[in-house]
């Protein structure tokens, strides 16, 4: 698998890029914004690990570049700030994990191959639940006729949903099936993407996810 890892801080691109290395990923290193946005439009990678205080442009704008181009590369953001308004302006912009620093690099690589787990999943039949049709095996799903523009961890989170449908699941349950056990981060995060996936849908009379307090979520789809 190749990464790219956009980090500034030598020291610890190198220290990622020799763990990874070990672990068998192929690694690209970026020392800026700039140059990290540039790789993601001239390579391929299997996913992107994104300091967010990057000299040239943020971390946040090389990634919300790549959504606005239709890149869905799975993006796991690196931040030294810890707090969960930080951790939901990445996800609100697209990325699908995050880290704090300081943190061990062997947890990175484990979170990344979480990450591109669940990005590459590619089986089982296509998925249909009133107007919503997800495929896994080509990462596509639409609503109607239109077709959803959803990062990863987002498409992830609705395949799984849509398996479950018409069922209610819990928080707990939603992280075990599309997070990974070396996420470190709350429960909340699902009522993050939960709403960007509300947003995404809204459009589409006949699909909602619904709330069942102290439960979990529902989808429920309908034709018209």
């Amino acid at each position: 698998m190749r990464i790219l890892v956009v980090e500034d801080e030598r020291p610890l691109a190198t220290a990622i890029r020799r763990t990874l290395e070990s672990e068998g990923f192929t690694v690209v290193l970026a020392e800026d914004g700039i140059d990290g946005e540039w790789q993601t439009r001239e390579q391929d990678f299997d996913a992107v690990v994104l300091d967010i205080m990057l000299p040239g442009m943020s971390g946040y704008d090389v990634c919300r570049r790549m959504r606005v181009r239709g890149d869905r590369t799975p993006v796991l953001f690196l931040t030294a700030k810890n707090g969960e308004y930080d951790e939901a302006d990445a996800l609100d912009i697209g990325g699908d994990d995050f880290m704090s620093k300081p943190f061990s690099p062997v947890v990175l690589s484990a979170r990344l191959r979480a990450l591109t787990r669940r990005a590459s999943i590619g089986d089982g039949p296509p998925l249909a639940v009133g107007p919503l049709r997800v495929d896994p095996a080509q990462q596509r799903a639409w609503a109607g006729e239109t077709e959803l523009h959803l990062t990863a961890r987002e498409l992830a989170l609705l395949t799984y949903l849509t398996h479950r449908a018409e069922r209610v699941v819990s928080k707990q349950e939603i992280l075990d099936h599309v997070w990974d056990q070396a996420f470190d981060g709350g429960p909340n995060v699902v009522e993050v993407y939960i709403g960007r996936l509300r947003r995404k849908l809204e459009p589409t009379p006949g699909v909602t996810i619904s709330t069942v307090r102290g439960m979990g979520y529902r989808l429920s789809g309908r034709r018209a």
